[in-house]
């Protein structure tokens, strides 16, 4: 008897065929990049930061001496990684008992459920969430709910604006910081953030997936070394989708005008059924012409029956027209879209080999001394 093996609601493994989706996350982009490729997409990974431990665990352990004997009044735990490094940390150097005796009467407040299940599986409780699990939000929470003159430890995350500190050192004697982990960028021999950035700007990426505001800020400034910018932000406001996890992870990218997706629960799952929704339902061109109707995907085109593969130049010229919905495209047009060229026998060229590769007579129609429609 054949084993029946249960989908997740909503599957389907040919969900993104023809999409290309970059990944710009380090921790846990196995699961999301497994994820997308199970539903037929093709990734592109390249980690704009890295998450890396300190190369000695002893400034770790030094501030946790400190928060172990200044016995803090609230603390505010922000990452579950964070949360069970420096408990691992603790325990290795020996300090694990008298850092949870320490805290056994702290308030600890928490940024998210995650922290929270970081916080329970140490052997604590927290007293609450932030209400928009930020770290800004929780230190909001912090001054507007507690008395001043108190001693404030926190758990950094890897990224936080100086400023929000100082925000508790101006409300409180006494602010406390352990940083478990930090976030470094990647090594200068590799090449995949060169790789994302030429592809989002050339038409080899649909979308593009964020799950932190530091890799949105990593990648603009990778960006701005290349001098490609302007290009990635023109792309990211147009073909090119921009999806991230949450409020905090869009910020930036709402700062530099672009729209981004996001899903109403911050969750990598939810992002993942978001960017399926998404590109199946806005970023799928459909087109009845007279020679059948044809539905444009990513890279790949159905047409006459078939599933069809197309190289950058064939689909950037057969987007082109397909978006047109049977209108003519100027010849200077498309010759001027083309990469590295403005010759309009190389466009002619590239016109002949996507009719090849269409194999559908009479679907490109040349219009004398114009340009070229889809037959519709």
């Amino acid at each position: 008897m054949t084993d029946v093996i249960e989908l997740p609601p909503g599957f389907r493994p040919d969900q993104l065929e023809g999409f290309r989706i970059g990944v710009t996350s380090d921790r846990r982009s196995g699961d999301l990049i497994d994820a997308l490729v199970r539903r037929g997409a093709n990734v592109l990974h390249a980690p704009t930061l890295r998450m890396a431990n300190a190369v000695s665990d002893d400034p770790v352990i030094a501030d946790t001496r400190a928060i172990i004997e200044a016995r803090p009044d609230v603390l505010l735990a922000t990452t579950a990684y964070g949360v069970r490094r420096w408990f691992e940390v603790a325990d290795a150097a020996g300090l694990g008992e008298q850092l949870v005796d320490a805290l056994s009467e702290t308030a600890i407040l928490v940024r998210g459920p995650k922290a929270r299940g970081g916080i329970r599986a140490a052997g604590l409780n927290d007293v609450g969430m932030s209400a928009e699990e930020t770290t800004e939000s929780l230190i909001d929470e912090v001054l507007a709910t507690r008395p001043a003159g108190l001693t404030v430890a926190v758990q950094l995350h890897g990224f936080l604006n100086p400023r929000q500190l100082d925000r508790l050192r101006d409300a409180h004697d006494r602010v406390l910081t352990v940083e478990p982990y930090r976030w470094i960028e990647p090594d200068e021999t590799d090449e995949r953030v060169d790789r994302l950035i030429e592809s989002a700007c050339t038409g080899g990426l649909d979308c593009i997936t964020f799950t932190s505001a530091p890799a949105v800020h990593a990648l603009f400034a990778a960006a701005e070394v290349r001098g490609r910018l302007e290009d990635l932000i023109d792309a990211m406001c147009g073909p090119v989708v921009a999806a991230a996890v949450g409020p905090v992870t869009a910020a930036p990218l709402i700062a530099a005008g672009i729209e981004p997706i996001q899903p109403e629960r911050f969750r990598m799952g939810a992002l993942i059924r978001l960017v399926c929704e998404h590109l199946e339902s806005e970023r799928v061109l459909r087109l009845d012409t007279r020679h059948g109707p044809l539905e444009l995907r990513g890279s790949v085109v159905d047409v006459d029956d078939r599933r069809v593969a197309l190289a950058p130049v064939a689909l950037m010229i057969l987007r082109a027209l397909v978006v047109a919905r049977g209108s003519v495209v100027a010849r200077d047009r498309l010759t001027a879209a083309l990469p590295g060229t403005d010759d309009e026998h190389a466009l002619e060229v590239a016109l002949s080999r996507l009719r090849q590769t269409l194999g559908v007579p009479g679907l490109i129609a040349t219009v004398v001394k114009r340009g070229y429609r889809i037959d519709v």
